[in-house]
């Protein structure tokens, strides 16, 4: 995670009201929910004084508050904080607002349950009753229930939810056709167009915020298939799952997480782009869950360095730094060192690109994969498996261990082999091959590149290496080359990690 995320909070937009029940916040309905629902989106702000009006009185009917119902543990001790082990929200609810006017429990060791109550948003997309909202709105929830915007509550059941990209599907029954609104097309958004942020934050009802998309393609390392849509229009706790709409009154958004350090919107909104969730929530409807497709490759950023390292033209795909073993990749004969530069006939870019690709394809497909090796264009086909967290790291190379010692003076880098002394010292295994990174020089290349002491390098330029002469010779060859940068395949830990360490900074 990024040092900004790492500062600061980023956190899903969980009900603003966690409260254990007897407190319980009631859901404030204005006045105005007379509106008539009669209106269709229109195609822009039409009003002479640029009113969002239209758009708010089309949408808002569609708009619902979602309140989960969770069972607390009960109290062993009688001065225990009222949010210590009760619920999912807990630690979100303590982050942002602390133990401060929160009930003290004053009711003796082992206590009864408390009911807990968290409070989101969601909106119809089908006028049987068909919800969509955040999963994390509805994670570990006893009891669903839905508020209308004309106030009626209505009983809800789980259709289906998706973690990975937080998103779950809900059905409730109503005796007449529901309001609904529709799906728009979010790859259109661009920064600086407007949008509406509609949901019941803090539990006071329905509220409607604009602002403009201030960013696409945000990564908040929250799951596998972050491609969020920045915004700045105000979001709070509760508007969690509710629908980001544009000026023609579709769906490009669904509300989903804030950068905060106070607890506040502070004008930092993060949003999943309708495009991606649409499709799952179509899987969802269908099935109720998704099974992903797996491939069994760790992948990278192919950098500029990494790009001129390996004689690319430009930079682009997914660097492999790592094949599972046994996994579909492996047995495909995809290896340590390949770019992938496309999958299943999608061009993949980045290596977000390639794991929203795979998990697209249902396990058992059988698909191509275009990538290039050793300065090469290779296709290879593969049979797509299914996800899971079972990934095994990839074995090495069989070798033998010539004791040596070198240094690679152009890029700042002392390297030792691995004698058996050494083997024991650092736990390695027995087929361990490669040098170790006995030291660094600070004001060289590879200092800056990120390399550490006690990083083994086991392959030069996607060439394996068995012995610290072999990675000096071949370093001191990639220079004579003409190449901008060197690729290093680096172990560090229980991960291994393609490092391009330029020779201009040498």
């Amino acid at each position: 995670m990024s040092d900004i995320l790492r500062r600061h909070r980023v956190a899903a937009l969980l009900g603003a009201a966690l409260i254990i029940s007897p407190f319980v916040m009631s859901f404030a309905q204005s006045a105005g929910n007379t509106v008539p629902t009669t209106q269709t989106p229109v195609a822009g702000i039409t009003a002479p004084n640029g009113s969002f009006a239209p758009i708010v009185a089309a949408d808002k009917p569609a708009v619902v508050t979602v309140t989960t119902v969770m069972k607390a543990q009960p109290e062993t001790m009688s001065d225990a904080s009222p949010f210590d082990g009760g619920s999912p929200f807990d630690d979100y609810f303590r982050q942002f607002f602390g133990d401060q006017g929160m009930p003290t429990p004053k009711t003796p060791p082992q206590q009864q349950p408390q009911r807990a109550e968290a409070l989101g948003s969601g909106f119809i997309v089908a006028s049987d009753g068909t919800i969509v909202t955040n999963n994390h709105v509805i994670d570990g929830a006893s009891s669903i229930k839905v508020t209308l915007d004309d106030g009626t509550e209505l009983p809800a059941k789980l259709v289906g939810r998706d973690a990975k990209n937080d998103l779950a599907v809900l059905k409730i029954k109503s005796d007449k056709p529901l309001p609904t609104v529709k799906w728009g097309d979010s790859d259109k958004l661009m920064p600086g167009d407007q949008v509406l942020a509609f949901g019941n934050p803090f539990g006071i009802g329905t509220t409607v915020t604009a602002g403009i998309v201030s960013a696409r393609g945000r990564d908040l390392h929250s799951g596998p298939f972050d491609d969020f849509i920045q915004i700045d229009a105000p979001i709070n706790h509760g508007n969690s799952g509710g629908p980001l709409v544009d000026v023609a009154g579709n769906v490009v958004g669904i509300n989903t997480a804030i950068y905060s350090p106070n607890g506040g919107s502070v004008g930092v909104g993060f949003a999943i782009p309708s495009d991606q969730a649409q499709k799952v929530v179509a899987k969802l409807m269908k099935g109720g869950s998704i099974q992903y497709g797996y491939l069994g490759v760790q992948i990278q950023e192919v950098t500029p360095d990494v790009a001129s390292a390996i004689g690319l033209d430009h930079p682009g795909g997914a660097l492999v730094s790592e094949v599972n073993d046994g996994s579909p990749a492996a047995k495909a004969g995809i290896e340590t060192g390949d770019v992938i530069t496309s999958f299943a006939g999608q061009d993949v870019k980045d290596p977000k690109d390639l794991s929203r690709a795979v998990a697209d394809v249902a396990p058992g497909a059988t698909e191509t994969v275009d990538v290039w090796r050793k300065g090469k264009p290779m296709r290879i086909s593969v049979d797509v498996g299914q996800n899971s967290a079972d990934a095994k790291t990839a074995s090495l190379d069989d070798g033998s261990d010539t004791p040596s010692a070198g240094r690679a003076p152009a890029i700042g880098l002392g390297l030792m082999d691995i004698t058996p002394d050494i083997r024991q010292q650092m736990n390695l295994a027995g087929k361990q091959h490669g040098a170790v990174v006995a030291s660094v020089n600070p004001d060289k290349a590879a200092a800056a590149s990120g390399i550490q002491a006690g990083d083994i390098i086991v392959a030069v330029n996607q060439v394996p290496v068995k012995n610290a002469r072999q990675v000096t010779q071949a370093i001191a060859q990639a220079g004579k080359s003409g190449r901008k940068s060197v690729l290093l395949l680096v172990e560090r830990g229980d991960a291994q990690i393609y490092i391009a360490v330029p020779f201009a900074n040498g």
